[in-house]
């Protein structure tokens, strides 16, 4: 359950755990292709100021292509998140805060969710950290051992 009744939350804090599919809508923009579905869980709680704290993590996979050797691989995604949710209009214009409209009657963390996988995400995946990649001139993947071209750029 990632969408909590405000009733339930002021009853005391909430546990959220829950599966996003990796086909749905919410990771569309991302350019990120997951494996499987994105777990998620966590601890949703009313603040002093009349917002939410949740405070979770996600887990998951996601088919990636290497920036050095351009070879498909599946990189595990992990991630943590700290999150506040306010209708508090004096908090609007912060970008830490997610904005809840008046009157609110649930608390949706699906889109700190995603916005959080984004930041964990690299742009520029790596197979591996000592990945060689392609050589310059002859395009053979170098994680196999050196190529056959010449790699002297000297004219002969």
């Amino acid at each position: 359950m990632l969408r909590v009744d405000v009733r339930d939350v002021r009853k005391g804090p909430v546990e959220t755990i829950g599966e996003i599919p990796a086909d749905d809508p919410l990771f569309k923009g991302l350019e990120l292709e997951l494996g499987g579905a994105l777990a998620v869980s966590g601890l949703l709680e009313t603040t002093s100021r009349g917002g939410y704290f949740w405070h979770g993590q996600f887990e998951g996979r996601a088919n990636r292509f290497c920036r050095r050797c351009l070879k498909e691989f599946v990189q595990p995604i992990s991630g943590q998140a700290a999150v506040l949710f306010s209708p508090d209009p004096d908090l609007q214009d912060d970008p830490s805060v997610y904005p809840l409209v008046e009157p609110v009657s649930q608390v949706d963390v699906t889109e700190a969710v995603r916005e959080e996988l984004a930041l964990t995400v690299s742009a520029y995946p790596l197979c591996r950290e000592d990945c060689a990649g392609l050589c310059q001139r002859c395009g053979a993947d170098l994680n196999l051992g050196p190529c056959s071209c010449t790699t002297s750029t000297e004219p002969s």
